[in-house]
Protein backbone atom coordinates (compact mmCIF):
# COMPACT_ATOMS: atom_id res chain seq x y z
CA UNK A 1 0.00 0.00 0.00
CA UNK A 2 2.47 2.11 0.30
CA UNK A 3 3.95 2.08 -3.25
CA UNK A 4 -0.06 2.58 -3.99
CA UNK A 5 0.00 6.13 -1.58
CA UNK A 6 3.63 7.27 -3.24
CA UNK A 7 1.93 6.60 -6.73
CA UNK A 8 -1.55 8.62 -5.80
CA UNK A 9 0.49 11.64 -4.41
CA UNK A 10 2.97 11.64 -7.30
CA UNK A 11 -0.01 11.21 -9.91
CA UNK A 12 -2.43 14.03 -7.83
CA UNK A 13 0.67 16.18 -8.02
CA UNK A 14 1.11 16.24 -11.79
CA UNK A 15 -2.90 16.29 -12.20
CA UNK A 16 -3.58 19.74 -10.59
CA UNK A 17 -0.22 21.12 -12.63
CA UNK A 18 -1.74 20.07 -15.66
CA UNK A 19 -5.10 21.05 -15.26
CA UNK A 20 -2.87 24.56 -14.13
CA UNK A 21 -1.14 24.53 -17.58
CA UNK A 22 -4.97 23.52 -19.26
CA UNK A 23 -6.41 26.33 -17.37
CA UNK A 24 -3.64 29.06 -18.48
CA UNK A 25 -3.87 27.51 -22.44
CA UNK A 26 -7.53 27.98 -22.21
CA UNK A 27 -7.63 31.85 -21.19
CA UNK A 28 -7.65 32.91 -25.16
CA UNK A 29 -10.55 30.61 -26.02
CA UNK A 30 -12.79 33.55 -24.19
CA UNK A 31 -12.26 35.03 -26.99
CA UNK A 32 -12.63 32.44 -29.40
CA UNK A 33 -15.27 30.00 -30.51
CA UNK A 34 -16.39 27.41 -27.79
CA UNK A 35 -14.93 24.83 -29.78
CA UNK A 36 -11.44 25.72 -28.89
CA UNK A 37 -12.39 25.07 -24.96
CA UNK A 38 -13.33 22.08 -25.81
CA UNK A 39 -10.40 20.96 -27.51
CA UNK A 40 -7.83 22.25 -24.20
CA UNK A 41 -10.42 20.35 -22.16
CA UNK A 42 -10.27 17.04 -24.49
CA UNK A 43 -6.18 17.52 -24.05
CA UNK A 44 -6.89 17.39 -20.15
CA UNK A 45 -8.46 14.66 -20.12
CA UNK A 46 -5.81 12.55 -22.13
CA UNK A 47 -3.17 13.71 -19.83
CA UNK A 48 -4.82 13.00 -17.17
CA UNK A 49 -5.62 9.46 -18.85
CA UNK A 50 -2.17 8.77 -19.89
CA UNK A 51 -1.11 9.56 -16.59
CA UNK A 52 -3.55 7.47 -14.68
CA UNK A 53 -1.91 4.77 -17.01
CA UNK A 54 2.17 5.40 -16.55
CA UNK A 55 2.14 6.16 -12.43
CA UNK A 56 -0.86 4.47 -10.98
CA UNK A 57 -1.24 1.73 -13.01
CA UNK A 58 -4.89 2.30 -14.10
CA UNK A 59 -5.98 1.17 -17.56
CA UNK A 60 -9.01 3.19 -19.43
CA UNK A 61 -10.84 0.64 -21.63
CA UNK A 62 -13.93 2.04 -23.72
CA UNK A 63 -17.12 -0.55 -24.45
CA UNK A 64 -19.50 0.50 -27.28
CA UNK A 65 -18.21 3.91 -28.47
CA UNK A 66 -19.76 3.04 -31.78
CA UNK A 67 -23.00 3.20 -30.47
CA UNK A 68 -22.98 6.99 -30.01
CA UNK A 69 -25.21 8.43 -31.99
CA UNK A 70 -24.49 12.39 -33.98
CA UNK A 71 -26.91 14.84 -33.06
CA UNK A 72 -28.85 16.17 -30.36
CA UNK A 73 -28.33 13.32 -27.80
CA UNK A 74 -29.48 12.53 -24.29
CA UNK A 75 -26.81 10.60 -21.49
CA UNK A 76 -27.29 9.72 -18.65
CA UNK A 77 -24.23 8.29 -17.00
CA UNK A 78 -23.53 6.62 -13.66
CA UNK A 79 -21.62 8.65 -11.18
CA UNK A 80 -18.75 7.65 -9.41
CA UNK A 81 -16.09 9.64 -9.38
CA UNK A 82 -15.00 13.59 -10.52
CA UNK A 83 -12.86 11.31 -13.17
CA UNK A 84 -16.11 11.49 -15.77
CA UNK A 85 -16.99 14.53 -14.84
CA UNK A 86 -14.13 15.93 -17.79
CA UNK A 87 -13.24 12.51 -19.16
CA UNK A 88 -16.51 11.80 -21.18
CA UNK A 89 -16.03 15.06 -22.48
CA UNK A 90 -14.08 14.24 -26.24
CA UNK A 91 -16.72 11.30 -27.20
CA UNK A 92 -19.17 13.97 -27.04
CA UNK A 93 -20.27 16.36 -30.10
CA UNK A 94 -20.92 19.90 -28.30
CA UNK A 95 -21.37 18.09 -24.94
CA UNK A 96 -22.87 20.11 -21.86
CA UNK A 97 -23.39 19.37 -18.66
CA UNK A 98 -26.09 19.98 -15.70
CA UNK A 99 -24.00 21.04 -12.98
CA UNK A 100 -24.72 22.43 -9.29
CA UNK A 101 -24.37 26.62 -9.53
CA UNK A 102 -21.86 27.23 -7.11
CA UNK A 103 -19.43 25.26 -9.43
CA UNK A 104 -19.82 28.85 -11.75
CA UNK A 105 -18.26 30.49 -8.08
CA UNK A 106 -14.86 28.86 -8.87
CA UNK A 107 -12.32 31.25 -10.36
CA UNK A 108 -11.64 31.35 -13.57
CA UNK A 109 -13.08 28.06 -13.72
CA UNK A 110 -16.33 28.93 -13.14
CA UNK A 111 -15.95 31.34 -16.36
CA UNK A 112 -15.08 28.70 -18.20
CA UNK A 113 -18.38 26.86 -17.07
CA UNK A 114 -20.19 29.73 -18.38
CA UNK A 115 -18.29 29.86 -21.53
CA UNK A 116 -19.04 26.69 -22.48
CA UNK A 117 -23.28 27.04 -21.65
CA UNK A 118 -23.10 24.46 -18.64
CA UNK A 119 -26.55 24.42 -17.38
CA UNK A 120 -25.99 25.31 -13.46
CA UNK A 121 -28.71 24.93 -11.29
CA UNK A 122 -29.93 26.22 -7.82
CA UNK A 123 -30.78 22.94 -5.88
CA UNK A 124 -32.16 24.50 -3.09
CA UNK A 125 -34.58 26.16 -5.40
CA UNK A 126 -37.14 23.19 -5.82
CA UNK A 127 -39.50 23.05 -8.28
CA UNK A 128 -38.68 26.68 -9.89
CA UNK A 129 -35.02 25.38 -10.28
CA UNK A 130 -36.26 22.15 -12.17
CA UNK A 131 -38.28 24.08 -14.26
CA UNK A 132 -35.90 26.21 -15.19
CA UNK A 133 -33.19 23.38 -16.34
CA UNK A 134 -35.65 21.38 -17.95
CA UNK A 135 -36.34 24.35 -20.51
CA UNK A 136 -32.64 25.48 -20.85
CA UNK A 137 -32.06 21.88 -21.29
CA UNK A 138 -34.64 21.32 -24.04
CA UNK A 139 -32.88 24.68 -25.82
CA UNK A 140 -29.39 23.31 -25.77
CA UNK A 141 -30.61 19.98 -27.23
CA UNK A 142 -32.84 21.26 -29.72
CA UNK A 143 -30.08 23.51 -30.35
CA UNK A 144 -27.91 20.43 -31.37
CA UNK A 145 -26.04 19.82 -27.66
CA UNK A 146 -25.74 16.41 -26.49
CA UNK A 147 -26.29 16.75 -23.03
CA UNK A 148 -24.70 14.83 -20.51
CA UNK A 149 -26.63 14.40 -17.00
CA UNK A 150 -25.82 12.14 -13.68
CA UNK A 151 -29.24 10.73 -13.32
CA UNK A 152 -29.14 10.35 -9.15
CA UNK A 153 -27.69 13.75 -8.93
CA UNK A 154 -24.18 13.26 -7.10
CA UNK A 155 -22.13 10.69 -7.14
CA UNK A 156 -22.65 7.12 -5.20
CA UNK A 157 -19.58 4.61 -4.31
CA UNK A 158 -19.48 1.10 -5.90
CA UNK A 159 -22.23 -0.89 -5.04
CA UNK A 160 -24.19 1.65 -2.96
CA UNK A 161 -27.89 1.97 -3.43
CA UNK A 162 -29.03 3.41 -6.55
CA UNK A 163 -31.17 6.95 -6.16
CA UNK A 164 -32.71 8.03 -9.57
CA UNK A 165 -34.15 11.05 -9.65
CA UNK A 166 -37.42 11.72 -11.56
CA UNK A 167 -36.19 14.95 -13.47
CA UNK A 168 -33.98 13.13 -16.32
CA UNK A 169 -37.18 11.31 -17.09
CA UNK A 170 -38.84 15.32 -17.56
CA UNK A 171 -35.71 16.25 -19.34
CA UNK A 172 -36.09 13.41 -21.87
CA UNK A 173 -39.88 13.60 -22.38
CA UNK A 174 -39.35 17.50 -22.57
CA UNK A 175 -36.11 17.30 -24.93
CA UNK A 176 -37.39 14.36 -27.40
CA UNK A 177 -34.34 13.04 -28.18
CA UNK A 178 -32.28 9.06 -27.68
CA UNK A 179 -30.81 8.83 -24.67
CA UNK A 180 -27.42 6.95 -24.18
CA UNK A 181 -27.07 4.95 -20.51
CA UNK A 182 -23.28 4.84 -19.61
CA UNK A 183 -22.26 2.35 -16.76
CA UNK A 184 -18.85 2.32 -15.59
CA UNK A 185 -16.62 1.82 -12.23
CA UNK A 186 -14.54 4.85 -11.92
CA UNK A 187 -15.08 4.56 -7.97
CA UNK A 188 -13.25 1.63 -7.81
CA UNK A 189 -9.97 3.12 -8.88
CA UNK A 190 -10.73 7.42 -8.23
CA UNK A 191 -12.96 7.07 -5.48
CA UNK A 192 -14.63 10.07 -3.62
CA UNK A 193 -12.93 12.21 -0.96
CA UNK A 194 -9.41 10.71 -1.29
CA UNK A 195 -6.41 11.07 -2.95
CA UNK A 196 -5.41 7.76 -3.72
CA UNK A 197 -5.55 6.09 -6.60
CA UNK A 198 -6.37 2.15 -7.33
CA UNK A 199 -4.85 -0.19 -9.81
CA UNK A 200 -6.82 -2.23 -12.52
CA UNK A 201 -9.08 -1.44 -15.44
CA UNK A 202 -11.16 1.34 -15.49
CA UNK A 203 -14.11 0.60 -17.76
CA UNK A 204 -16.87 3.16 -19.44
CA UNK A 205 -19.24 1.49 -21.48
CA UNK A 206 -21.94 2.89 -23.39
CA UNK A 207 -25.08 1.15 -23.80
CA UNK A 208 -28.10 0.74 -26.69
CA UNK A 209 -29.73 4.14 -26.98
CA UNK A 210 -33.30 4.44 -25.83
CA UNK A 211 -35.42 5.53 -27.95
CA UNK A 212 -37.45 8.64 -27.75
CA UNK A 213 -41.14 9.00 -27.22
CA UNK A 214 -41.19 6.22 -24.19
CA UNK A 215 -43.82 7.03 -21.43
CA UNK A 216 -41.94 8.85 -18.69
CA UNK A 217 -42.15 6.05 -15.92
CA UNK A 218 -41.25 3.29 -18.28
CA UNK A 219 -38.12 5.42 -19.75
CA UNK A 220 -37.22 6.53 -15.61
CA UNK A 221 -37.13 2.06 -14.89
CA UNK A 222 -35.38 1.17 -18.51
CA UNK A 223 -32.88 3.60 -17.93
CA UNK A 224 -32.29 2.38 -14.29
CA UNK A 225 -32.48 -1.29 -14.76
CA UNK A 226 -29.66 -0.85 -17.96
CA UNK A 227 -26.97 1.32 -16.15
CA UNK A 228 -27.68 -0.45 -12.73
CA UNK A 229 -27.42 -4.19 -14.36
CA UNK A 230 -23.86 -2.85 -16.48
CA UNK A 231 -22.91 -1.40 -13.38
CA UNK A 232 -22.77 -4.09 -11.04
CA UNK A 233 -20.97 -6.58 -14.15
CA UNK A 234 -17.94 -4.15 -14.41
CA UNK A 235 -17.58 -3.34 -10.82
CA UNK A 236 -17.57 -7.00 -10.07
CA UNK A 237 -14.94 -7.67 -12.89
CA UNK A 238 -13.01 -4.64 -11.85
CA UNK A 239 -13.29 -5.60 -7.90
CA UNK A 240 -11.84 -9.21 -8.73
CA UNK A 241 -9.17 -7.64 -11.04
CA UNK A 242 -7.88 -4.80 -8.01
CA UNK A 243 -8.12 -7.55 -5.68
CA UNK A 244 -5.64 -9.81 -7.79
CA UNK A 245 -3.47 -6.54 -8.16
CA UNK A 246 -3.51 -5.79 -4.76
CA UNK A 247 -2.31 -8.84 -3.75
CA UNK A 248 0.52 -8.97 -5.42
Amino acid sequence: MVGIFLRSLVFNVLFYLVLIVCIIMAVPTFALPVRALYTVAGWWARATIFLMRVICNIKVELRGVEKIPSGSLLVASKHQSFWETFALLPFFERPIFILKRQLTWIPVFGLFLLKASMIAIDRTAGAKALLGMTRRARDAVRGGCQLIIFPEGTRTAPGAPPAYKSGIAQIYSTCGVACIPVALNSGLFWPRRTFMRYPGTLVVEFLDPLPPGLPRKEFLARVAAEIEQATDRIVAAGQAEQAQLLAR
